[in-house]
């Protein structure tokens, strides 16, 4: 019982993780732009082609967490991405509603991907059937 719990942990960390990397992802591609996403970049000082990478990574890594496909790495780099985030953000104080965004939010994001970097993608995913058995044992 408790493996269950903890794929159903998994599960539910990857699917909040994940439409909230889509979510960020298709907002710089669809609302900001790309050339809007990579001009905000570069006043924070980096290179430009790095929004690119971003948007990239946001959406196909979403999506990769939603199907369960490459967990434990899309969720380490997603832990990086959101610790610089939150040392960006940091001198904006805690409160993420704070002007130019806080850092309380992407820390805690941070903190997600790094626990569902530990745990894994649990039973519940498109590949699942190749690593765990299709009942649920007891």
């Amino acid at each position: 019982m408790k493996e269950y719990q903890t794929d159903v942990a998994a599960f539910v960390l990857r699917i909040a993780l994940g439409m909230m990397f889509l979510a960020h992802g298709f907002t710089k591609l669809l609302v900001l732009t790309p050339e809007g996403t990579a001009e905000y970049f570069h006043t924070l000082g980096f290179p430009s082609f790095f929004s690119y990478i971003v948007i990239v990574f946001e959406i196909g890594g979403g999506a990769l967490l939603l199907l369960g496909i490459l967990t434990r790495a899309v969720a380490l780099i997603a832990f990086f991405q959101l610790a610089i985030i939150t040392i960006v953000h940091w001198t904006n104080g805690w409160s993420f509603t704070n002007p130019g965004g806080g850092w309380e939010y992407p820390a805690f994001m941070s903190l997600t991907a790094f626990s569902l970097a530990l745990l894994g993608t649990g039973r519940f995913s498109v590949l699942a059937g190749k690593k765990y058995p299709q009942t649920i044992q007891q």
